[in-house]
């Protein structure tokens, strides 16, 4: 289960990436993020951030809708 949702449906690239990486800046290490997305570029921007970042992703998955779910942890 996640600490924090973050609701990025409906916003086109390159929001949820803008949307994520604001939210990071108020979590704590170790916190938890799940992001909600229906922009199908998500679907490999989300990883190449976590990358990127140096932070984790934990899960990834596509549920109806399509909605695309991440769950993050926030690494430092």
């Amino acid at each position: 289960m996640a600490a924090h949702t973050l609701d990025a449906r409906g916003s086109a690239c390159p929001m949820p990436i803008v949307k994520t990486a604001q939210a990071f800046k108020t979590l704590a290490v170790g916190d938890t993020l799940e992001i909600l997305a229906t922009d199908r570029g998500a679907v490999s921007d989300v990883p190449a951030w976590c990358t990127f970042t140096g932070n984790e992703l934990i899960e990834q998955s596509e549920e109806e809708g399509p909605v695309f779910r991440f769950l993050v942890r926030k690494a430092s």
